[in-house]
């Protein structure tokens, strides 16, 4: 199988006062294609920091992150911003839609962003996967929670990412709607051969992940999956 992100040695230090705080102690961590790979862990445990450095969002302290088997991490804000707008689709606890656009202009904000062009037949097969077609001309706000997270999902596989970060996407939803959301994502996840990276605390979700890790005090180890 492709690797399509990997960290090695990264860790992640803050200093606060005079202490040295590890946020993140020495991580070694490899997502392949085709993988939902599920990530839990208590509030401050250094959830958010690995996600964050993963995405490019944050340098880590030492150690370096590769996507698509090219250096990540080393790279500029703006040279990271771009590999992020084609390489990396987002979805977050509040589903991250612009309220004042319909679902269908969300899609289409992307290839007026890149200038590229507009991939209807994409944008219909995903409608249709997702069981959206109906609700591509309504705003987020005229959508229910499950509708919002399905839209959601179509909007971060329409630019068609290697990878995929879902923030805590079902944390917000019922039982019936929050399996359902997991169940398209991972199904999606093969399908397209992605890699989807999703921190939840909601364990029942866990039982659609490939692997499961966990983050205690900044250190990360990889869960059997009868645990």
């Amino acid at each position: 199988m492709k690797k399509l992100i990997e960290m090695t040695g990264v860790t992640k230090d803050f200093l606060q006062a005079d202490n040295v705080i590890s946020a993140l102690k020495e991580t070694n961590f490899t997502a392949y294609e085709g993988e939902l790979i599920g990530i839990v862990g208590p509030s401050g445990s250094g959830k958010s920091t690995f996600l964050t450095i993963l995405g490019g969002l944050q340098k880590p302290t030492t150690g370096r992150v590769l996507l698509n088997g090219k250096p990540f991490s080393e790279l500029d804000v703006k040279e990271k911003s771009k590999i992020r707008l084609e390489n990396i689709g987002f979805i977050l606890q509040a589903s991250n839609l612009i309220p004042f656009l319909t679902i269908q202009e969300q899609m289409v904000l992307y290839n007026k962003i890149t200038k590229s062009k507009v991939n209807q037949s994409w944008m219909d097969e995903l409608f249709s996967k997702l069981d959206v077609e109906k609700l591509k001309n309504k705003y987020p706000n005229e959508l229910s929670g499950g509708e919002r997270q399905r839209c959601a999902i179509a909007k971060a596989l329409y630019h068609q990412p290697s990878v995929i970060f879902a923030d805590e996407p079902t944390a917000s939803l019922d039982t019936n709607r929050a399996f359902e959301v997991v169940k398209l994502l991972a199904k999606e996840t093969k399908e397209q051969k992605k890699a989807t990276i999703m921190v939840t605390h909601d364990e029942r979700m866990l039982a659609y992940c490939d692997k499961v890790f966990e983050i205690i005090d900044g250190v990360i180890r990889q869960r059997e999956l009868s645990e």
